[in-house]
Parts: C-alpha cells; structure tokens; sequence
C-alpha cells in the first residue's frame, strides 16, 4: 500500500496493491504488517457495506466511547465524496473538515481513526461503501453529528438524509468525549 495523504491528524488515504491483467483486477484491502507501517494497528471485529442513490447523504456517524472504532472504508462501486469531521476537542484541527473521492475506479482506502465523524454524499445511483471496523455496532453508543451544522458546502440544495441523521445534535451542541490526535480516549481508559 501507499500513503496517498493525510488530510487530517491520524486520517490516512491509501492506495491499495492492485493487480490486473486481462481478466480485470485484484485489490489487497487489508494487509495488518503494511497497515502497522504506516502507524495504523486495526483488528477487524465487524464489516458491513452500504449501498445509496444519487444524492444520499449519510452522516455524520461515529460511536461513543467506550464503544468508540476505528474504520477503513472504501468504495467497491460508484463514487462518493468522503467527509471528514474533527471532534478531538484538544486537536489542532478540531471542528475541521476533510473530504476525500472514493471511488470504484480510483479505490483508494480511507482510515477514520477514533475521534473523526464520517459520513458521505453518493455522487452516483449505486455508490457502495464497504466499512472495516474494530469494535461491533453498538446501537446505544451509535450516534453522530447533524450533516448541515459545522459549515461544510456538500454542494447538493436537497440531499436525501434519513430521519436518524436529521436528528443528530449540531456540533455547536455536541460535548465531545474525545480528547486528542494521539490517545482520543485516555480519561476513558484505565490505569
């Protein structure tokens, strides 16, 4: 894999080992020893995918300690704009955003450490995403920030949002568990 760039403290675009040949490509998602090599340590507990139409707007979704994970994600069709959101509130880019082009053409793999809300618009019908995720879902402690209240430009007037998302707090009235870049979870953890 190769380091693409690193939008945002912790966040990590990759690009993946592909192989092709006349019958089409191969493409390495997950190695754990080049993962470790760029500072990413991931064990996969749980991996799911989405698939949404044009102008889906899923997000602003993390998961609350002490449930909180870390994703990989990338796009296996379609394409979709990434978005990033700071919440580490000791972080020098807390409140900033990021985004990133994902795509079945591009397939660059995006790390989402603990501490970053992600969410995503489909810019396409059939965009599908594919989550890694080290820790399992868990609906009580699954939560997030309103997609149109931390001054991002999705660049869409009437993106299709679901009930759930719609009602998630703004970040102005989000008190953040997570602390910084380096250990987002330390006054969660144990001596």
């Amino acid at each position: 894999m190769d380091l693409i760039s690193e939008p945002l403290p912790g966040v990590k675009v990759l690009r993946p080992v592909i192989f092709e040949d006349n019958r089409g490509c191969f493409v390495k998602t997950f190695h754990e020893g080049q993962l470790a090599a760029f500072g990413i340590h991931f064990s996969i507990r749980e991996e799911f995918f989405s698939t949404s139409a044009e102008n889906v707007l899923r997000g602003m979704h993390f998961q609350l300690p002490p449930h909180a994970h870390q994703k990989l994600i990338y796009c296996i069709q379609g394409r979709v704009m990434d978005v990033l959101l700071d919440i580490r509130k000791m972080s020098k880019t807390f409140g900033k955003v990021a985004t990133i082009n994902l795509s079945a053409t591009n397939q660059h793999l995006v790390y989402v450490p603990i501490g970053v809300a992600h969410g995503f618009l489909s810019l396409e019908n059939g965009s599908s995403l594919v989550y890694k995720t080290d820790s399992a879902h868990v609906p009580n402690y699954d939560t997030g920030i309103r997609w149109n209240s931390f001054g991002f430009d999705w660049g869409v007037a009437d993106p299709i949002v679901s009930a759930r998302d719609a009602t998630f707090p703004a970040m102005v009235d989000f008190s953040t568990p997570f602390v910084d870049f380096q250990n987002p979870l330390s006054h969660f953890r144990t001596p």
